[in-house]
């Protein structure tokens, strides 16, 4: 690795580390929308479309600021950047279309856990020489692919075992999140 390179990395590595927040902030919403989905597992379909809808936005937001902020060779990380795309976009569909059939919103749902564990698998390896416990960033990544094509392949499952899984997914993947983040903090840059 050439000597640019390196400082080019540490550069990334001191970034998230000093926007290693906008990571913990991440998991907390995602752990919060886990909590709710599980202790509300009556409520309708209509409740879950807009608690997941401003849940994807949230997270869209954020994971796009984070992608603003967090540089990569002077420029954002674009990875990042597509997941908060395109949680901004799933969730701004779900407020316009709140009538959208339980089988639709099961492939919005889906076909976004997939996208976003992409691109976190994604980041994941890019930054793997920089940050220790970048596996749990990967991991994260695959819990979303993973239960992305759960949702996608079962589409028949009802509402209160798919806002259970959903649940689970999302406290899973808010914790792994919180624990990437508190890693983060304390990296030294």
């Amino acid at each position: 690795m050439s000597l640019n390179a390196a400082n080019i990395e540490q550069r990334v590595l001191e970034h998230m580390h000093k926007e290693w927040g906008w990571i913990a902030l991440r998991g907390l919403c995602a752990l919060i929308f886990g909590l709710l989905a599980l202790v509300m597992p009556a409520a309708t379909l209509a409740v879950l479309v807009l608690l997941w809808g401003a849940y994807a936005l949230v997270d869209g937001v954020l994971a796009l600021v984070a992608g603003v902020r967090i540089r990569e060779h002077g420029k954002p990380l674009w990875p990042l950047i597509i997941v908060g795309l395109v949680g901004i976009a799933a969730g701004i569909v779900t407020f316009f279309w709140p009538g959208v059939t339980a089988l639709t919103l099961i492939f919005i749902i889906g076909s976004w856990a997939i996208a976003i564990g992409v691109f976190q698998i994604m980041a994941a390896i890019r930054l793997r020489k920089q940050i220790q416990g970048e596996w749990l960033h990967a991991l994260s990544g695959l819990l979303s692919i993973v239960f992305g094509l759960l949702v996608v392949l079962r589409p028949g499952a009802g509402a209160i075992a798919l806002t259970w899984l959903i649940g689970w997914f999302a406290i899973c993947f808010g914790v792994l999140l919180l624990v990437l983040a508190f890693r983060l903090r304390k990296q030294p840059v």
